[in-house]
C-alpha cells in the first residue's frame, strides 16, 4: 500500500502539481497575501515524502558508507527549514530531487519486452510418433528419446537426431549463420530452428529446460540480472557530502549563535545541482545520438562506452548485410558463357523457395537476363533442384546430388569448389546432359565502412574481435578483408558469452555489436550491447543498450566519442555545482544568504548545471 502510494508521489503529474504549488507559494508570499495552508505543503507532502522514505530505508536496511545517502541530506535540510518556518525552502530542495529523480529513470528504464519476445519463439507443441501414428502433443510434453516428426514450415520442438528424411533448417535463431544449413540423417537439429523444406523423424536428446532454445533465455536472464545499475554520483558524494554539511551547518550556527544561518548552509549544500548533472547531460547526449539515427537506452551504457577498448562484432547481420548475392559465375565447358549458365539456373530456380535459388534468379534479372520457367520442377530437400528447358535437363545443386543423377565431374571441379568455399561463399554446382557445365558461388555482402570502421577503432586504440556462429573458413576470409585480426568462428550463443566474459576478465570493457537472436545473451553480458536496429531482430535491439537504427557500423566511433563528451560534461558540471555550493555556504556564513534566497540561489546552481548539459546536445561529434 505505502509503496504504491509513493510511486504516485513519485509520477511525473504529482511533481507538476507540486511545482505549480511552489511557485505559487512564492509569488503569494511576495504579494503579502496569505492562504489557510502556505501551498509549499502540497510540494513538501507529494515531493519530500518518497524522500524521506527512501532515507530512512537506507539507514535500517543498507550497509557501511552506503547508509549516509543523498536523501539522507535533503531530509535533514528539509526538516530544519520546516522547524524554523520556510516551507518555500523545504519544498525548494525536494521538487528540484524530484525532478532530478524522474530524469534519471527516464534516461534508465530498460524495456523487458526483447526476453518476452525471446519466451515466445519457444514452441508449445511436437508431433510425437506412436507406433507409426502421429499424436500432437505440448511441447513440454516430449521427453528424451521421443520419436517426433516435423514437418516443412514447422518449428523443431526440442533439441535432438535426425534418423530419417533430409532437410534444410534455418538455424539462425541460434548460429546467426546466414545461409540455411542442410540436414540428414544422424545430424543435430535444435530447439526453436525452422525446418524449412523435407519433412523429417527425429529422436528427441535434450527436452524442456535442457533445450538450446531455453538455455538461451536463461543466458540472457541472467545477464540482465548481473547487469548492475549504475550508482547515482550523488549517493557516491553523500558520504563524505553528508558529514561536511552537518559539520559545516553546526559551527556556522553554534558560532554564530543563529539557527538560521545553519538551515541556510544545509539548504545551500544540498546536492541538487549535483544531481542533475549526469540525467540532464545524457538526455543531451540521448538527443543528438537520436538525430543521428542512434538509440541509447541507458545512462550507463554511455559511462561504460567512454572507456571500451575491444568492440566485438558479430559476423552476418553487422559486419555484413545478412543478403545472398552472386559473387562468382563460373563456366566449366567453353562453349557454354556466364550468361547461358545464370540463364540456365535462373530457369531451374524461379520455382525454388531456397534462398540460393531466390537469390540466383534475382541476380539473373537485375544482369537483364530473360528468366524462362523451366518444366518438370523436382526438388530434393537440402541436396538440389532440376527441372526440363528446350528439351535439355538441368540439375543445380551440390555435387553428390549431381553424382546421384549420373552427372559427370571433372577433376579440376574439386579444387574450385575448395577454393570458393574457403572464401566463405556457398556454391551451386550446375549439370546438363551428363556433364558439370559450371558453379555458381555466393556470398554475404560486407557493408561499406566496416574496413574503415575497423580502422577508426584502430586508432582510438580500441581493439576489433570477430565472434561468429559461421563457420571457421568464412569467417576467417571475412576477418582478412576487413583488417580484423583476433577472430572466434563456429560459436553458440554460450560460448559467444563466454568468449565476451574472457575478455572482460583483465579488466577491459567489451562493447558487443550483433543483429541476432543468438547474439542477444552476449549483447547483455557485454559491458556494453550495440544491436543493428534495421537489419536486427527485435530480441537483439530490445537485449541490447544502444540500437542503430540506421545499421551504419560507423556510428561506432562516433559512440565513443559522445559517451567520452558526455563524462566529460558530468564531472564538469560536478565540479561546477560544488564551486557554487561552496560560494554559497560562504554567502550564508556572511549572512548574505537566508533559507528563501539560499534556495533560490541553489536554482540558479541547478540552471548552470541545465545550461551546460544543454550545450552538448549540438556539439559536432559526427
Amino acid at each position: 500500500m505505502l509503496e504504491e502510494l509513493l510511486e504516485k508521489f513519485e509520477s511525473i503529474p504529482a511533481t507538476a502539481v507540486g511545482g505549480i504549488c511552489l511557485v505559487a507559494s512564492y509569488m503569494l508570499s511576495e504579494q503579502g497575501m496569505a492562504t489557510p495552508v502556505d501551498l509549499a505543503w502540497v510540494t513538501v507532502l507529494l515531493s519530500g515524502t518518497p524522500i524521506v522514505y527512501s532515507a530512512i530505508r537506507k539507514l535500517f536496511y543498507n550497509q557501511g558508507i552506503s547508509r549516509i545517502s543523498s536523501a539522507l541530506l535533503i531530509t535533514i535540510a528539509m526538516i530544519a527549514s520546516i522547524a524554523i518556518g520556510d516551507l518555500f525552502a523545504a519544498g525548494e530542495v525536494a521538487f528540484i530531487m524530484a525532478i532530478g529523480e524522474i530524469l534519471e529513470d527516464k534516461t534508465t528504464e530498460r524495456a523487458q519486452r526483447g526476453l518476452h519476445k525471446l519466451m515466445s519463439l519457444a514452441p508449445v507443441q511436437g508431433r510425437r510418433l506412436v507406433n507409426g501414428r502421429e499424436e500432437i502433443i505440448a511441447a513440454s510434453a516430449i521427453v528424451k528419446g521421443d520419436l517426433l516428426r516435423v514437418q516443412p514450415g514447422e518449428t523443431i520442438p526440442v533439441d535432438g537426431i535426425i534418423r530419417t528424411g533430409e532437410t534444410t533448417v534455418n538455424q539462425a535463431v541460434m548460429t546467426g549463420e546466414s545461409l540455411p544449413v542442410d540436414k540428414s540423417e544422424g545430424d543435430t537439429v535444435y530447439c526453436g530452428t525452422i525446418n524449412c523444406f523435407g519433412a523429417i523423424d527425429m529422436v528427441a536428446t535434450k527436452v524442456g529446460e535442457d533445450s538450446s532454445l531455453q538455455r538461451l533465455i536463461r543466458l540472457v536472464q541472467q545477464a540482465e540480472v548481473q547487469q548492475a545499475p549504475m550508482q547515482r554520483i550523488a549517493d557516491k558524494a553523500a558520504s563524505w557530502l553528508v558529514p561536511a554539511a552537518l559539520a559545516v551547518a553546526l559551527l556556522a550556527g553554534w558560532y554564530q549563535q543563529d539557527i538560521v544561518v545553519a538551515v541556510t548552509v544545509l539548504v545551500v549544500f544540498c546536492p541538487c545541482a549535483l544531481v542533475l548533472a549526469t540525467p540532464t547531460a545524457i538526455m543531451a547526449a540521448i538527443g543528438q545520438a537520436t538525430k543521428h539515427g542512434v538509440i541509447i537506452k541507458s545512462g550507463e551504457a554511455l559511462e561504460k562506452m567512454q572507456s571500451v577498448d575491444v568492440v566485438a562484432f558479430d559476423k552476418t547481420g553487422t559486419l555484413t548485410q545478412g543478403k545472398l548475392a552472386v559473387s562468382d559465375v563460373v563456366a566449366l565447358e567453353s562453349a557454354v558463357t556466364q550468361e547461358e549458365l545464370l540463364a540456365a539456373v535462373a530457369a531451374v530456380e524461379v520455382k525454388s523457395e531456397h534462398p540460393l535459388g531466390k537469390a540466383v534468379v534475382a541476380y539473373a534479372k537485375e544482369q537483364g537476363v530473360q528468366v524462362q520457367e523451366g518444366e518438370d520442377f523436382q526438388m530434393t530437400a537440402g541436396r538440389g533442384v532440376m527441372a526440363t528447358l528446350d528439351g535439355k535437363n538441368i540439375i543445380c545443386g551440390n555435387e553428390h546430388y549431381l553424382r546421384e543423377h549420373g552427372v559427370a565431374l571433372p577433376p579440376t571441379l574439386a579444387q574450385k569448389l575448395a577454393s570458393l568455399r574457403g572464401e566463405g561463399k556457398a556454391t551451386l554446382v550446375v549439370g546438363t546432359d551428363g556433364n558439370a557445365v559450371g558453379v555458381i558461388a555466393l556470398s554475404d555482402v560486407v557493408r561499406p565502412q566496416a574496413t574503415a570502421t575497423i580502422a577508426k577503432l584502430a586508432s582510438m586504440g580500441t581493439e576489433a574481435v570477430l565472434l561468429t556462429g559461421d563457420n571457421a573458413q568464412a569467417a576467417l576470409y571475412l576477418a582478412e578483408q576487413v583488417g580484423i585480426n583476433n577472430v572466434l568462428a563456429e560459436l553458440l550463443p554460450q560460448d559467444k558469452v563466454k568468449a565476451v566474459e574472457a575478455l572482460q576478465k583483465d579488466g577491459r570493457k567489451v562493447c558487443m555489436l550483433g543483429d541476432g537472436v543468438n547474439d542477444a545473451p552476449a549483447l547483455k553480458t557485454a559491458a556494453v550491447g550495440v544491436a543493428m536496429g534495421c537489419m536486427g531482430s527485435d530480441i537483439a535491439v530490445e537485449a541490447a543498450d544502444i540500437a542503430l537504427m540506421d545499421d551504419d557500423i560507423s556510428k561506432v566511433a562516433y559512440l565513443k566519442r559522445l559517451a567520452q563528451a558526455t563524462v566529460a560534461t558530468i564531472k564538469f558540471s560536478i565540479a561546477l555545482s560544488l564551486v557554487i555550493n561552496f560560494v554559497a555556504v560562504m554567502m550564508s556564513v556572511m549572512h548574505l544568504l537566508n533559507p528563501t534566497t539560499g534556495a533560490l540561489v541553489h536554482n540558479l546552481g541547478s540552471f548552470v548545471v541545465i545550461l551546460i548539459a544543454a550545450m552538448l546536445y549540438d556539439r559536432k561529434l559526427i
